[in-house]
């Protein structure tokens, strides 16, 4: 599935987007120039899970720039109160460059993936967004998503040397009704 746009001319960014499903040849693109590159292991993972349906990674790209953004919507999950294969879908790993920020990009690739679920007859969406991230609470505020209950937010991936690493990033989950 591929959606274009050009971006209105009063837009910061004046470009074509192309909202995509993940490239196996993107992921390096997804370690955003060395910021991100702790995340290649699990960013290989989550590749592999998307293989096999249970998953569905979306890029936002710009012409001449190439990707500014993600977004990853789990479609199972062994916690089926995130999502349930069936009528609940889970968002994560969402994010969009800084330098592209306030511009409407994370709007269109947040409303994007929302249609895609509505269309395979999704009911709900649920995130979780750090209880430190105002920023973030406020975008989905915005664009409907309700707080439901508080998440301890631990979790750990191997990062690109190897190495565990551990998150503790205490966080509220949202949910919203598509």
């Amino acid at each position: 599935m591929i959606h274009t746009s050009n971006q209105g001319e009063n837009s910061k960014h004046k470009s074509f987007i192309m909202i995509r499903q993940l490239y196996k040849s993107d992921l390096p693109a997804l370690e955003w120039d060395g910021e991100y590159i702790h995340y290649r292991n699990l960013f290989r993972e989550i590749f592999k899970h998307a293989r096999k349906g249970d998953s569905i990674l979306w890029v936002l790209e710009l012409r001449d720039t190439g990707i500014i953004g993600q977004l990853f919507v789990q479609l199972k999950s062994p916690r089926r109160e995130l999502a349930d294969g069936d009528v609940r879908a889970y968002f994560y790993a969402f994010r969009i460059k800084e330098s592209y920020r306030g511009v409407g990009y994370g709007s269109n690739l947040l409303d994007y993936a929302e249609e895609d679920l509505r269309i395979k007859n999704y009911k709900f969406v649920t995130l979780n967004v750090s209880k430190k991230n105002m920023n973030a609470l406020r975008f989905y505020s915005k664009h409907g998503y309700k707080i439901v209950t508080s998440e301890p937010g631990r979790w750990s991936y191997f990062d690109h040397l190897g190495v565990r690493q551990e998150v503790d990033q205490p966080s509220w989950r949202l949910e919203k009704k598509i």
